[in-house]
C-alpha cells in the first residue's frame, strides 16, 4: 500500500510533457476492438481451366552460347582497350571528330590562291572601211591573234583581294596601212582592294574559318565526353560481371552447405534421431539454392553481353563464344577528396564545360561578324599595268598608201624606234622597263538601305551568345551536383561495406555455432536453415556494397574528368579495329 502512495506521488511530482495542454487527461484504459468487417473481394473469373505448372526436365546450368571451356581471363584494362578501340559507338563518334577537321581545311579553300590559264585563238574577216583600213587591192581585212594570259588571285584573312595577271598577245593583219606586222602586246597588272569598313578584319571567309576551328573542338569535346561515359560503362560492366560471377560462388556454396546439411538430416531420420519432415525440410532447402544457382548463372550471362556488347567489334566478333572471366582485383580505395578541389578538378577538365565554353566562343564570332556587317562597304582599290609592245617592220614602198604621207619628199626615209621592233622577247623587255605605265586608285562606297539582313544577323548572334552563357550556367551546374553525388555515393558506399562485412562475419559466427548445436542436438534443422539463408544473404549484400563502392571509384574519376588521362585516350587510334 505504502508502495503504490509513493509511485502515485512520484508520477503526480513529474513536469507536464512540453506542447500538452494544462487540462490534458490520460486516456482511459485500452479496450479490445471489435473485428473488421470481411474485405469486400472482387469475385476471380475462371482463369485458364485445368492449367498448372508442367513437369519440366531442365539440364545442367550453363550459359548461352558460348564455350564453358577455355574461360578467357579479361583484365579491366584490356576490357577498356577492347572498347576504345572496337567499340563501334567511339568508331562513329572520332569519324565525326575527322569529319570536323576536314571542315577546317575546306573553310580554309576561301584563302586558297587561285591560278587561272586562258590560252585563245582569234580570226576574223572584216569589209575594208577605206583606203587606209583595207586590205591589198581594197579587199577584205583578215587578222588573226594568238593570245594566252595567266593570273593569280585570293583573298586574304584580314579581308583584302588581290589579283596578278600577265597577258601576251601575237597578232597579224592584212592592212595595207601597216608599219609593223605581226605585233606584240603584253600586259602586266596588279590589282589591290582593301575593304576599310565592312569586311575589315571580320569577313565572312574568316569567320567561316574559325568557326569551322570552334566546330571541331566541340566534335572533339563531345568525342572525349562519349569516350568518357564508354569508359565508366565498361568499368561498371565489368564490375558487375565479377559481381555476378562472385554470386555464383556464393550461391553454389550455399547450395553445398545446404546439401551436407541435407543429408546430415536424412541420415538422422534414417536412424530415428530425426523427424523425417526436416529431411523434407532440407531438401526444400537445397531446390531453392539450385534455383539460385541457376538465377545466379543467368545474371553471368547477361553481365557478359552487355560487357561484350561494349567491347566487341560486331556480331562476328569472336570474343561473344568465349566464357569472360574477370581477373582484375577490387580499385584501390582513394581518400576521399574535399568537394570543392572535386568540382575544381571537374571544371578544368570535364569536357562538357569545355564544350559549352567552344559554344559560348562561336556565338562571339558570329556577334563580332554581324556587327561587322552593319558597316558601310567602304574599299579602297588600287591598280597598276605596265604594257609591252613590239612588232616586224614592214617595207615601206611607193605602193603603199601611207609612203605618201610618210615620205612627202625623196629620197625616204623613215626610223621606227628600236624598243619597238622586234618580237615577244622585244615586248617584254620594254613591259619590265615600264615605259608604258598605267595606275589607277578608287573608292567603292555601298550601303543598303535599311541593312535589314546584318540587323537580323545581329539579334541571332545575340540569342545565340545568350543561349551560350544560359547553357554554360547550366553545365556548370550540372557538374557540381553530379560532383556532390559522386561524393556521397562514394562514402555512402564504404559505410556500407564496413557494414555489410561486419554483418557478414557476424552471420558465420552465428551459422558455424548454430552447426555446433545442431550437431550437439540442442539446434534444430529449420534454425540451421534460417542461418545458411541469413549467410547468404549477408554475402550478397557485401557483394554489393563492394560492387557499388568500385561503381563509386569509377564515378569519381568520371565526375572529376580524370578518367580519360587515367586510361591513356589515344583519338587518333580511337575506334580503329571497329570492323573485324
Amino acid at each position: 500500500m505504502y508502495r503504490t502512495l509513493a509511485v502515485a506521488a512520484i508520477l503526480a511530482a513529474l513536469p507536464v510533457a512540453a506542447g500538452a495542454q494544462q487540462n490534458e487527461r490520460l486516456p482511459a484504459r485500452a479496450t479490445i476492438p471489435s473485428p473488421p468487417p470481411a474485405p469486400a473481394l472482387p469475385p476471380v473469373p475462371n482463369v485458364a481451366p485445368g492449367y498448372r505448372a508442367p513437369n519440366v526436365h531442365a539440364g545442367a546450368a550453363r550459359i548461352v552460347g558460348i564455350a564453358a571451356q577455355p574461360v578467357v581471363g579479361i583484365a579491366l584494362g584490356d576490357a577498356i582497350a577492347m572498347a576504345l578501340l572496337k567499340n563501334p559507338n567511339l568508331a562513329i563518334a572520332a569519324g565525326s571528330r575527322r569529319i570536323a577537321f576536314y571542315g577546317i581545311e575546306a573553310a580554309k579553300g576561301a584563302f586558297d590562291v587561285r591560278f587561272q590559264l586562258e590560252p585563245d585563238f582569234e580570226r576574223s574577216i572584216a569589209a575594208p572601211q577605206n583606203p587606209f583600213f583595207a586590205g591589198p587591192r581594197y579587199g577584205p581585212v583578215v587578222t588573226a591573234s594568238q593570245s594566252v594570259a595567266g593570273s593569280v588571285s585570293g583573298v586574304l584573312p584580314n579581308g583584302q583581294s588581290y589579283s596578278v595577271s600577265l597577258s601576251q598577245t601575237r597578232t597579224t593583219n592584212n592592212e595595207i596601212v601597216n608599219l609593223l606586222n605581226p605585233t606584240y602586246v603584253t600586259a602586266l597588272s596588279f590589282v589591290l582592294t582593301q575593304p576599310l569598313l565592312r569586311n575589315a578584319g571580320m569577313n565572312g571567309p574568316r569567320r567561316d574559318v574559325e568557326l569551322s576551328v570552334i566546330n571541331a573542338n566541340q566534335t572533339q569535346e563531345q568525342t572525349l565526353a562519349t569516350v568518357s561515359d564508354t569508359i565508366g560503362q565498361v568499368e561498371d560492366s565489368y564490375w558487375d560481371l565479377v559481381s555476378a560471377w562472385r554470386n555464383v560462388a556464393i550461391q553454389e556454396e550455399a547450395l553445398r552447405e545446404a546439401v551436407a546439411q541435407q543429408r546430415s538430416t536424412i541420415r538422422l531420420a534414417r536412424n530415428g534421431v530425426g523427424a523425417p519432415v526436416e529431411a523434407v525440410e532440407s531438401g526444400a532447402q537445397v531446390d531453392a539454392d539450385e534455383a539460385a544457382v541457376a538465377s545466379a548463372l543467368q545474371s553471368v550471362a547477361t553481365e557478359q553481353n552487355q560487357l561484350k556488347s561494349e567491347i566487341a567489334a560486331g556480331p562476328s566478333d569472336p570474343v561473344w563464344t568465349a566464357n569472360l572471366v574477370p581477373t582484375s582485383p577490387v580499385l584501390r580505395v582513394p581518400p576521399a577528396p574535399a568537394l570543392t578541389r572535386l568540382v575544381q578538378e571537374a571544371m578544368q577538365n570535364r569536357p562538357e564545360i569545355r564544350q559549352t565554353l567552344d559554344a559560348e566562343l562561336q556565338a562571339d564570332v558570329n556577334v563580332a561578324y554581324a556587327r561587322n556587317q552593319l558597316r558601310p562597304q567602304v574599299d579602297l582599290k588600287l591598280g597598276y599595268t605596265t604594257n609591252g609592245y613590239a612588232g616586224s617592220l614592214l617595207p615601206l614602198t611607193p605602193s603603199n598608201p601611207l609612203y605618201a604621207f610618210v615620205c612627202p619628199t625623196a629620197p625616204c626615209t623613215f626610223a621606227v624606234p628600236p624598243p619597238l621592233l622586234g618580237g615577244a622577247g622585244q615586248s617584254y623587255d620594254t613591259l619590265l622597263q615600264q615605259r608604258y605605265p598605267y595606275w589607277n586608285a578608287g573608292v567603292i562606297y555601298s550601303l543598303p538601305l535599311g541593312n535589314h539582313t546584318a540587323r537580323a544577323q545581329l539579334g541571332q548572334a545575340l540569342e545565340q551568345q545568350r543561349d551560350a552563357q544560359i547553357a554554360l550556367q547550366a553545365t556548370e551546374e550540372r557538374v557540381v551536383v553530379e560532383a556532390r553525388n559522386a561524393l556521397q555515393t562514394y562514402e555512402s558506399a564504404l559505410s556500407r561495406l564496413q557494414a555489410a562485412r561486419a554483418a557478414r562475419y557476424a552471420s558465420e559466427v552465428v551459422y558455424a555455432s548454430e552447426v555446433r548445436k545442431f550437431r550437439n542436438g540442442t539446434s534444430t534443422t529449420f534454425l540451421v536453415l534460417q542461418r545458411q539463408v541469413q549467410l547468404a544473404q549477408n554475402r550478397g549484400i557485401e557483394l554489393q556494397a563492394q560492387t557499388d563502392l568500385n561503381k563509386a571509384v569509377v564515378e569519381l574519376q568520371r565526375v572529376s574528368g580524370a578518367i580519360l588521362s587515367a586510361n591513356g585516350v589515344n583519338l587518333e587510334t580511337l575506334g580503329s579495329r571497329a570492323l573485324p
